[in-house]
């Protein structure tokens, strides 16, 4: 099977269709339009041209299903969505309604080894009692107070006895 590339805008659809399908089986053309924001005609020239590359099946009028093509693009479209906006929400500490945009713009353009980097990052954070959550807190703290850089000492002095508590305890 060939890489299908589509614009933007036809992962964006292919995502709602995604999201509508997996909750209801099926999507409606009004359902689409109402989900993102547009009008009838730019669902139906979307659905046109998603149903010549193979992705929906769809006839005017008609429910729109995915292919099984369409639904392993639009699986892996709602994936890096969902991991970049995770990502932005909580290693940045981004709003979720910002974060959520801001994935959906990011998502077409990371490729998929930034996105194994951006996976491999948050399973760091969740997986290492070493660091991971420490930095985001850490993070956090920084960004809501912005220390001043001459409190550096300060800070590498309780980390250097946060490291020595940690070998004298072996943990």
């Amino acid at each position: 099977m060939s890489k299908i590339r589509l614009s933007e805008s036809l992962e964006d659809y292919l995502e709602v269709i995604y999201n509508i399908v997996v909750v209801e089986k099926a999507a409606k053309a009004k359902d689409i339009a109402a989900k993102m924001q547009v009008r009838a005609p730019s669902v139906t020239g979307a659905l046109r041209q998603l149903a010549q590359k193979g992705l929906v099946n769809y006839s005017p009028y008609g429910q729109i299903t995915l292919t099984d093509r369409g639904m392993d693009l639009a699986r892996e479209v709602a994936k890096r969505h969902r991991v970049l906006k995770d990502f932005l929400i909580r290693v940045l500490s981004i709003d979720e309604p910002e974060a959520d945009v801001v994935a959906c713009q990011m998502e077409h353009a990371v490729t998929s080894e930034v996105m194994d980097r951006f996976t491999q990052f948050i399973e760091f954070v969740d997986g290492c009692p070493r660091a991971g959550s420490s930095w985001i807190k850490n993070f956090r703290y920084y960004r809501d107070r912005k220390p001043e850089t001459n409190n550096c000492q300060k800070c590498i002095s309780k980390t250097v006895d946060n490291l020595e508590a940690c070998l004298t305890t072996g943990g």
